[in-house]
Formats: structure tokens, sequence, C-alpha cells
């Protein structure tokens, strides 16, 4: 096990366990990795910025502004350098500045400006740990894309038994160990993806048109969270008022016909999801003129089917992704017509989500939903932001891929 040549941003929070990121930094060092450290105010309480400086063999970053750091390497410059940010240990008032989207000072400031994933590792009190406020914060960090690990479970420095102590420097050195060595196999093997999302508008006169309430926000949030993994991801997008993040690959559409003529040339690629609100069907006939009331054309429409993506993504036997997922849906029985969509459409994973809940789903910051596989196991997620469910898709489709389906439970 180890973490060879990744640069590692460590800021170091205000709790008695502050000392172990010495250890930590010293593991990272002896395995050849660069560190740099950001010591907050409170953090000067336990440890030293001499003691940091002397194990990084780089300047300590303090938790102040001034001119001659700013000058050195400024705030943004040292949140785009790290691999990786880690927050040792992460105490409970730092979660809550963090869940405000507070930049107060310098350690702040990194996080919230930074582009990388952050590792955020708590220690507190046990009944810090267990509050309400606290496991509030938690679940909005989480929802934002926070990683965390720990706190174990075990005696404090107050004396307490429970949860709340720190993860130790092995325990955090595994896990980048894994975090790494995931991203490495997904660069190596070049992977391809692409993201359908949004609805499409299909018309039946110039102003008029066929559509839905889709956002696009689920979709879109996916093809963050494969880009963040390291995908190549190209995101294509019906109409809606998403601001795209421009580190992704985007095509625009207005219809389905248009979406499909942009999802065939896209491939091949290794993952395919399908969160786009696709229209089922479309005008017979689109008018070349606006519709006038008193006409026919409005009183009955002809309409034909759109052709399926999914399913011709499922069922593609020369350019067929290794992974195809669609989406359900659904506003009643919804498990069930998820696994008749998975076997009519040859999917490898469906996703099912109840649209008839309010707050959720269509239209919504919110989701819950079902992945469920060939084999017809289930993965349940309670409602939650889109954010969060989207890297758990992304988490759940990078194992199946990446490692025997054997191991989706």
């Amino acid at each position: 096990m180890t973490v060879k040549n990744k640069k590692i941003l460590i800021i170091v929070g205000g709790g008695i366990s502050a000392y172990k990121s010495l250890d930590l930094i010293r593991l990272l060092k002896k395995n050849n990795n660069d560190v740099k450290a950001i010591l907050t105010k409170s953090g000067k309480e336990f440890v030293t910025p001499l003691s940091i400086t002397t194990l990084t063999k780089c300047k300590t970053f303090e938790d102040i502004f001034d001119k001659k750091m700013e000058s050195e390497i400024d705030h943004i410059s040292l949140s785009r350098w790290a691999d990786l940010i880690i927050v040792m240990p992460t105490t409970a008032n730092f979660m809550t500045k963090l869940s405000l989207g507070k930049a107060e000072d310098l350690a702040t400031t990194v996080i919230l400006a930074s582009n990388k994933d952050i590792l955020l590792v708590p220690a507190m009190n046990v009944r810090m740990w267990v509050h309400k406020a606290t496991q509030k914060n938690l679940k909005t960090l989480q929802d934002y894309g926070y990683l965390f690990l720990g706190p174990e479970k075990g005696e404090m420095a107050c004396g307490e038994y429970g949860d709340g102590k720190m993860s130790s420097p092995r325990q955090i050195f595994s896990f980048l160990h894994n975090y790494f060595n995931k991203k490495n196999i997904v660069k190596k093997k070049n992977l391809k993806a692409l993201v359908t999302t949004g609805p499409t508008r299909e018309y039946l006169d110039p102003v008029r048109y066929i559509s839905n309430e889709s956002s696009g926000k689920q979709g879109y949030e996916i093809a963050v969270a494969l880009n963040r993994l390291g995908v190549k991801t190209t995101l294509i997008t019906g109409p809606t008022n998403l601001i795209i993040n421009t580190d992704i690959k985007t095509k625009k559409v207005i219809s389905a016909k248009e979406m499909f003529n942009e999802v065939k040339k896209t491939l091949p690629v290794d993952i395919a999801i399908c969160a786009a609100a696709v229209a089922d069907f479309k005008p017979f006939k689109k008018n070349k003129n606006k519709i006038k009331k008193n006409q026919n054309g409005l009183k009955s429409i002809n309409l034909e089917k759109n052709r399926d993506i999914v399913e011709f993504l499922g069922k593609n036997n020369k350019n067929r992704p290794s992974i195809v997922v669609g989406f359900s849906a659904e506003t009643e029985n919804l498990y069930k017509n998820a696994i008749i969509k998975l076997r009519e459409k040859n999917c490898d994973l469906i996703v099912a989500n109840d649209v008839s809940k309010k707050n959720s789903g269509i239209n919504s910051d919110y989701n819950r939903v079902l992945i469920i596989d060939g084999n017809e196991n289930l993965k349940m997620f309670k409602r939650s932001k889109k954010s969060f469910i989207a890297n758990k898709i992304a988490k759940v489709v990078l194992d199946k891929l990446l490692i025997d389906d054997r191991n989706f439970n």
C-alpha cells in the first residue's frame, strides 16, 4: 500500500488530535509526496509552524492574509496546486463554516475556491458529533460533495467513549491509496462517458411545443461527478437554465432527434448515462406558421414515436458502451416498471425515481432513487441533494465497470 508523487495540501484544524497531522506529513514525505500545509489560528494552539515547516520542507501557510504571502502564492493558486485537500482534524465549528459557505480566512477561502476533492477527517466529543446540528451539517457537506473519513469509535482526550475519535494517519494513508489507485485506473484506461440530461422540445409550430418540466440538474451533476473522477465526459443537454461548468464538454440540443444524433456522434464511449427526459412522441408534422385559434390544428394532434435513445445504446451491437444506464421516472409501481425498462432496453443499470412525490425528482434540487442492476440487486438512496445522488451513481457505475459485478452489493 503506497501513495507516491502526489501533491497534498493539509489544513490543520484546532483540536487535540492536530498533532497527528505531523505523523501524516512524515508518512507522505517518506513516500515521495509533495506536501504543503495551512495552519489555522486555532491549530496553532496545538502544533507550531516550525514543526510543520521542518517536515514539509516548505513554508507553512498561516491562517492570515498578508502581502508577503499573497505575493509568493495566492489562495487561488494554492487551491489549484493540490491533487487533494485534507482537513484534519475537522472540528464541529469548521464543519459549520463550510456548510455555510464561509470564506473568512485562508483555510475556508482555499476550500471554497478549490476545484479538487476535499477530505474532511472529523474529530470531536461524541456529544458534539451526534448533535443534530452537526449531523445536519454532515448531510449538507456530503450533498456538496465533500469526502469524509471517520470519526472512529474509541476513547477521546476528554475521557469519554464513543464516535468522535479522529482516524489515524495510517487509516488516512490507506484512504489515499484507494482514492488515487481508482483515479489512476480510470486515467490509465482513458475512460469516456456520455451523459444526456434535460428535456427535449418537439415543436407543433414555430412557437408551441411538447415538453416536460425536467431541469436537467440530475444529469448535469452526474457529468460533474464523473468528470471529477477523471472520466472524460460529454454532456448532451436539452434546453435548460443550467450554468454549465466549462471543464465539461457540452453539446446543446433541442429535439429528441438532435439528441439522438449527438449521442451517435459521441460514440464510442465506455459509459452512457441517459438521464434526459426525452419526449416519447413528436408531432407527425410541424406547421410552418403559427396555428391560429380558428384552425383545427390544435384540436387534434397526430403524433409519432421518437427514436428510443436508451434502447439504441443498450442493443447497439457495433458501438455498445460497456455500461448503459437508463432512468425510469414513474408515478406508480416504481420497482416493477423499472425492472421492465431494464429488461426491454437491455440496460446494465436502471435508476428509478418516483416523480409523483413533491420536492423530489423532476424540477427539484432533491431526488430519491433506486439503482437496480441486471441481477435485480437493489441500492436505495433516501431523499438527498442531486449532487449527493450523482456522486453515488458515479461510484456505483465505476465500481461496476472496474470491478467484478459481484461487488455491486
